[in-house]
């Protein structure tokens, strides 16, 4: 079936001039879903939006699709067409026959058979999807799905800025609620780095934040708190603002004086400002909070050794999602050994099989290295039950050199597993000597010494919640791990 590349260029021509309209979102998508349907010849478009915790899919413009068809139930990201928002343009030739396809029940009573779908990306990260829908069994052409990412890549546009009126237009509520708070200054939405701070405290505050990579804004906002006719009389501007955890922090001393001040003026912001999450810390209380939210323990001088940290405990934890979602998916409906060395793995392996969603066993290997030059391998601990005809994923902290996980894979593959992959945290590629095949890779990391999170030097630090870069003077020259 033919689709010139006039058509699709007259198509993003009406589909760019109703995404400059003053029309609502869901009348865009809707007009844009009808052009991209007509253009590919296809019998029906769904434009979708990912919901801010990445969980389900939502409907913002449709063309050509039955009500019984869009109102079958609520499309679960990791099991309708997962890997679009992998970022992969998708391919599905009869939706009643595969897997990928949350409902074929339904597209099969529907009479859907063929299915393109390609990812709305903002910021690098999928934020939504287009699918094109066919009756007859269709095979798409490069121009179809160059058309269709071009589609995408105006929707993209369309959501930011939807989603910035929405801001805008919460924000203008809020104000209308509140009055007279409309004085309050704007926040930001870049970093404010000060030329100094009004304390010392203050500066090493600060210093903390960046060590733990916590995006902070100091003084970035200031609240009224009382008023004489329309003049403000009184304010409060918090110290610091952390946008990733929602948070504005005042710090202060144990001067009783000062803390009965400033509790004054943070019950008089709660009432007023109900919404505002604040908090007043002194030391103590700032090193709980860090250890609330993953980034502790901390020491007088933060974690002695480390120079600096290099993914938080969130940004791990958010990795290790993504790769259980991926893991999970492949062997579906299938069992699954997975194969950690000791100690290193402890923590991987832990949160890592807490996010897969099927069945999985366990075992363990522990190893020694011999010989003048340090490569020679010798397994000290072998597993404790036969992984013959078993679907086996070897887990790793870190791969380097390539060296032991070669030996390992050897000594796996001799016992006849029925697949054999490898899941490592980290991949550090610019030691590798041996190509070893790395099926899910964590974070490919600079060649520097890294510890925390299961990793060690000379058995200290396996406990840090994050991956750090350990200071150099501590190894000396020693390799990098």
């Amino acid at each position: 079936m033919g689709r010139s590349r006039g058509s699709y260029y007259s198509a993003l021509k009406r589909i760019t001039k109703v995404a400059n309209s003053a029309f609502s979102l869901r009348k865009i998508c809707n007009s844009i879903a009808k052009s991209t349907a007509k253009a590919m010849q296809a019998n029906g478009c769904r434009i979708l939006s990912l919901n801010p915790q990445k969980e389900y899919l939502i409907t913002v413009g449709t063309y050509g699709l039955s009500d019984l068809y869009l109102k079958k139930g609520h499309l679960d990201a990791r099991k309708s067409l997962p890997d679009i928002l992998e970022g992969k343009v998708v391919f599905i030739a009869d939706a009643a026959k595969d897997e990928r396809v949350q409902y074929p029940q339904i597209a099969l009573a529907q009479g859907i058979s063929s299915i393109l779908g390609v990812p709305i990306l903002g910021k690098g990260e999928a934020i939504g999807e287009i699918r094109i829908y066919t009756r007859e069994p269709r095979q798409f052409s490069e121009a179809d799905k160059s058309f269709l990412l071009s589609v995408a890549d105006m929707c993209a546009v369309i959501f930011e800025r939807a989603e910035l009126h929405q801001l805008l237009e919460q924000d203008y509520k809020a104000s209308e609620r509140r009055r007279k708070s409309s004085q309050v200054s704007p926040l930001p939405t870049t970093t404010l780095r000060p030329s100094s701070f009004a304390h010392p405290s203050e500066e090493d505050f600060a210093k903390l934040l960046d060590f733990y990579c916590i995006e902070w804004l100091y003084e970035p906002r200031s609240f009224p708190l009382r008023w004489e006719g329309d003049k403000i009389a009184e304010m409060f501007t918090p110290d610091f603002y952390l946008p990733e955890l929602d948070l504005y922090v005042e710090l202060t001393t144990l001067k009783q004086n000062l803390l009965t001040e400033k509790n004054r003026k943070l019950r008089q912001l709660r009432e007023l400002y109900p919404e505002v999450n604040v908090m007043l810390l002194n030391k103590n209380d700032f090193l709980k909070l860090l250890a609330k939210y993953g980034y502790g323990p901390l020491g007088e001088a933060k974690v002695e050794g480390i120079d600096r940290v290099l993914y938080s405990h969130a940004k791990i934890q958010r990795r290790i999602r993504t790769l259980a979602r991926r893991i999970s998916r492949d062997y579906a409906g299938q069992r699954l050994m997975l194969i950690g060395i000791l100690k290193g793995v402890v923590c991987f392996m832990a949160d890592l099989m807490q996010h897969l969603s099927i069945p999985v066993t366990l075992d363990f290997m522990a190893i020694s290295y011999y010989g003048g030059d340090g490569q020679v391998v010798k397994i000290t601990r072998d597993l404790d039950s036969s992984i013959t005809g078993q679907h086996v994923l070897m887990v790793e902290d870190i791969v380097d050199t390539g060296m032991t996980l070669n030996y390992i894979l050897s000594h796996l593959s001799a016992h006849n597993p029925a697949s054999l992959r490898v899941c490592t945290l980290l991949d550090k590629r610019a030691r590798r000597l041996i190509n070893v095949p790395l099926d899910y890779v964590g974070f490919e990391v600079p060649d520097e010494f890294v510890v925390g999170y299961g990793l060690d030097y000379k058995g200290e630090y396996r406990n840090l919640p994050f991956i750090g870069i350990l200071h150099p003077e501590l190894f000396k020259g020693e390799g990098p791990r």
